[in-house]
């Protein structure tokens, strides 16, 4: 698992580090750079895999930019090169990337780059350090030199299979394409039909997953079930464009013969929520991933509920999972068991600097009367200013 991120000169992030847990809840107003932190680690997965270009960062869930709009601006020099590092229990992979400003060419080069594990050094070189590809990364291949149990390793390998998951309505209801299939659902959800099968099968095979998948199914109240069929038939209409499977939802009101329904007419919020339980669930997610907007379309009770549920999920022992998300909805506050040390709160703000800040969240006695003696939640405190990460307006 990381165990800390740290950023700097990247985008709006001057200069951050970012204690991690299992699961990481970002916080804060538009544009205060909560979707960068999750990019920032988009940048260093594609380094630790050896290569920096816009393929390679798109495949993660990372929008592409050029030097300029990447590059911290705020003082009168813009700085020459971008910073990552991320730190495991044991290990620690670090690197410094540049690209010129003008005419910049299709792939970053490595400036600096470090593999530790524990005090003894796996890969490094530096500025002046000679080597005929500067846009190859030193330290993916380092990797075939090093044992499969090696903190060095296995740090690389989470790294290098991180991605930003970000749901899209359309893409959702199978009537757009996903255009970067990772599994185990899409980067946007294209893949949501064969994820959900997955989920059956494993349903009927482990106790828990059938618990996990019941527990799912209460968050959507007018589903009784659902399944994943290859023939639609009347229940969608043949001008609507369609992937090879579709999900078919039966309604609990509505009478039998006609209670059925595709994803193309079911309301978005429930796509959401098994988007967000598929990533949680299946054995084929990423081991680190996010999920930019976790709380978009759904309803502040589903989404306290729903938050509640992927602490469950993400912090049972045998899990090695590791979640970052962004939300705006303060319910996602009061599904958060705060007082587990894997689950995280972040505020993200923006100084008078205009720099993203990330300060992590610790109820401390004085807040925690506080919301005794009035009865507020924690999404209360969050709203009324108490916590921090929220827009100055």
């Amino acid at each position: 698992m990381i165990e800390k991120i740290i950023v700097r000169s990247f985008k709006s992030i001057i200069d951050q580090e970012i204690p991690t847990g299992r699961f990481n809840v970002f916080i804060g107003g538009n544009g205060s750079g909560k979707s960068n932190i999750l990019e920032a680690i988009g940048i260093l997965s594609a380094a630790a895999s050896g290569r920096v270009d816009d393929e390679s960062i798109q495949r993660r869930g990372v929008r592409p930019g050029t030097p300029r709009l990447y590059k911290s601006a705020f003082d009168k020099r813009i700085r020459p090169h971008i910073y990552f590092e991320a730190q495991s229990e044991e290990a620690k992979y670090c690197v410094s990337l540049n690209n010129a400003l003008e005419k910049p060419r299709p792939a970053w080069w490595f400036k600096s780059e470090k593999l530790t594990c524990a005090d003894e050094t796996v890969a490094t070189r530096g500025p002046r350090t000679l080597t005929k590809n500067r846009e190859q990364g030193i330290a993916a291949l380092q990797l075939v030199t090093l044992d499969e149990s090696n903190p060095a390793t296995l740090l690389l390998d989470i790294l290098k299979n991180y991605a930003v998951f970000t749901p899209n309505t359309p893409v959702l209801r199978g009537i757009a394409p996903d255009k970067h299939n990772r599994e185990p659902v899409g980067l946007s959800g294209g893949g949501l039909p064969g994820a959900l099968r997955e989920l059956r099968k494993l349903s009927r095979e482990n106790e828990d997953m059938e618990d996990a998948l019941e527990d799912v199914l209460g968050l959507i109240d007018w589903v009784d079930d659902f399944d994943t069929i290859a023939e639609p038939g009347p229940i969608l209409s043949a001008s609507v464009s369609r992937t090879e499977r579709v999900i078919r939802f039966t309604d609990r009101y509505m009478r039998s013969g006609k209670n059925k329904l595709t994803a193309f007419d079911a309301s978005e919020g429930v796509l959401y929520v098994l988007f967000a339980a598929v990533l949680a669930l299946l054995p084929t997610s990423p081991k680190c991933l996010a999920i930019d907007n976790v709380d978009k379309a759904l309803n502040p009770r589903i989404v306290k509920e729903l938050t509640r549920l992927l602490c469950r999920w993400l912090t049972i022992e045998s899990q090695e999972r590791q979640f970052f998300v962004t939300a705006h909805n303060p319910a996602v506050l009061d599904g958060l068991d705060i007082g587990d040390d894997r689950v995280r709160l972040f505020a993200v703000d923006r100084n008078n600097l205009g720099h993203t800040t990330v300060n992590r969240i610790q109820p401390d006695e004085r807040l925690l009367n506080l919301g005794r003696e009035k009865g507020w939640p924690l999404s209360r405190l969050w709203v009324m200013g108490h916590l921090g990460g929220v827009p100055n307006v």
